[in-house]
């Protein structure tokens, strides 16, 4: 269920995801629709990018900017990021949402396996902060999300190079904080527990598993992306206005 706040400022603001176009990021991207915002995202995939697209501007009246690229390439984001601005005005509200949590076992990952997972968990992140940061310098204030993850937190040891740049990603946040605070641009993290997408259930969940997973949660029901909506609204608006350098953990309580 989306959430019921009205965020008065985020009406009409620039605003770019990375991956919105399924899972997590497509209820992002509805989630911003639905706020009045102008939003872009960048996908990879026709195919859910462009449905999604219809079917918000069926149920909002206001159709998403749909960016094709691949993140792993650079000057394909930045054109993206350049696109986005142009059609909206300047970025002032990132969400990198952005990744890929395949897995690999240590003895398995070649020198180009994790270049390759680096290149999609961990440098767009990077590289789209600074493809929007001279809009958010002069627009006079900025909003940058960053999704990270609870596995690195939770030892989980199946995925090291994903948990490696999730780990980065929360050290990448505070820097950014960090450096652009004083430019009234503001750099927080969300980190996820375990959220049921379509996804997941087709490669990786079981009853078993899941059933154990939410019997460690401290609210006992399956976490789903919806649930990412809520918080990353809040860190996009005003209402945080005054909070930046943090990870807000969305995990039913697990840890």
């Amino acid at each position: 269920m989306m959430p019921s706040a009205r965020f008065a400022d985020l009406e009409g603001a620039s605003v770019l995801i990375t991956g919105g176009g399924s899972g997590i990021g497509a209820k992002l991207t509805e989630g911003f629709a639905l706020q009045g915002a102008k939003v872009a995202f960048i996908d990879i995939a026709d195919q859910p990018g462009l449905a999604l697209c219809d079917e918000l501007q069926r149920t909002t009246g206001a159709r998403p900017l749909y960016l094709k690229a691949d993140l792993r390439d650079i000057e394909a984001l930045r054109d993206a990021v350049a696109k986005a601005a142009s059609a909206h005005g300047p970025v002032t509200v990132l969400v990198n949402n952005a990744a890929n949590d395949v897995r690999h076992a240590v003895e398995d990952v070649t020198p180009a396996a994790w270049d390759d997972n680096q290149a999609i968990n961990l440098r767009p992140h990077f590289f789209t902060v600074q493809a929007v940061l001279d809009g958010m310098l002069k627009a006079g204030h900025g909003s940058i999300i960053n999704f990270t993850s609870t596995s690195f937190m939770l030892n989980i040891g199946d995925m090291p190079a994903y948990t490696a740049a999730k780990a980065g990603i929360i050290g990448l946040t505070k820097a950014l904080a960090g450096r652009y605070g004083k430019n009234n641009i503001r750099a927080n993290a969300i980190a996820p527990g375990w959220v049921i997408t379509e996804r997941q259930r087709e490669l990786w969940v079981t009853d078993e598993k899941l059933d154990a997973h939410i019997g460690r949660q401290s609210i006992p029901r399956i976490m789903l992306a919806d649930d990412m909506v809520g918080p990353c609204l809040f860190l996009a608006s005003d209402a945080s206005a005054m909070l930046t350098a943090q990870t807000l953990i969305v995990d039913g309580g697990m840890l």
